[in-house]
């Protein structure tokens, strides 16, 4: 149960029993709680994808989608402290900056954000925007639940099956301490969850694994490994690949 809230703490700004002191060990056995801590966000964002686009037409009443959802896109920003933007920002601003892997490594550790961060924050921001929009709005609230499942689900298994690039750092403890035997329990937890919601689910999965390995594979080869701001680009972009499968199959 530690584990767990430490998790909760350090990946969103829900605090339900305030951890102060936290070990790398600490840090470690909480990855195998990374899905359930998005199953919380989730209930968060299918509760106010429900109440913002079904619960109102019952009543005849139309709220602008657009206003909506740019609702519904603050939410995780706003509930995750915005950690894994930061991470995709960051992460972004290296790999695309053209340098040495040592460069890059040193780029992505600097807290300042460059041009190619912010660029690429705003398509991302847009085009999710574009797919909360455009999603039948029944299908909403299960898009947005499953969302931070599946992407919190694709960086627990980048953590243990992909290097940690620097010989140090707050990364490397979830690294240390993730093993294949807390991933197969992740992933019999995490599609007993998703199976419930069906093929669309499922798929989404599917679908964020591939990209998630074509993604890690890609930083592998030109840093070394992964970093903690690798992490957060995987669950961020991950995340935005389940909602353009949840677009897709309500287009087609």
């Amino acid at each position: 149960m530690r584990a767990f809230l430490i998790g909760l703490q350090f990946l969103t700004r829900i605090s339900i029993s305030r951890q102060e002191v936290w070990t790398e060990e600490d840090f470690g056995r909480s990855v195998r709680y990374f899905p359930l801590v998005g199953a919380v966000l989730g209930m968060f964002y299918a509760t106010a994808a429900y109440g913002l686009f079904q619960f109102p037409h019952r009543f005849g009443v139309y709220i602008p989608y657009e206003f909506a959802s740019a609702i519904l896109l603050a939410m995780p920003v706003l509930l995750t402290g915005a950690i894994h933007c930061d991470g995709f920002m960051d992460t972004v601003d290296g790999i695309f900056s053209g340098r040495s892997r040592e460069r890059m490594l040193e780029i992505m550790k600097d807290s300042r954000t460059g041009s190619f961060g912010v660029v690429a924050f705003v398509l991302l921001m847009l085009i999710q925007w574009s797919a909360l929009m455009d999603i039948g709005y029944q299908e909403l609230p299960v898009a947005v639940f499953v969302m931070p499942i599946i992407g919190r689900l694709m960086m627990s298994t980048a953590i243990t099956l992909f290097p940690y690039a620097r010989p140090d750092g707050m990364g490397k403890a979830f690294a240390q301490y993730a093993s294949r035997k807390v991933l197969v329990l992740m992933w019999l937890y995490s599609l007993a969850i998703l199976a419930v919601f069906g093929k669309i689910a499922l798929i989404s999965l599917a679908a964020a694994l591939l990209f998630m390995l074509m993604f890690a594979r890609h930083v592998t080869a030109v840093l070394g490994g992964l970093t903690g701001d690798v992490y957060g680009a995987i669950c961020t972009m991950c995340e935005l690949v389940v909602l353009i499968t949840f677009l897709l199959g309500h287009i087609l």
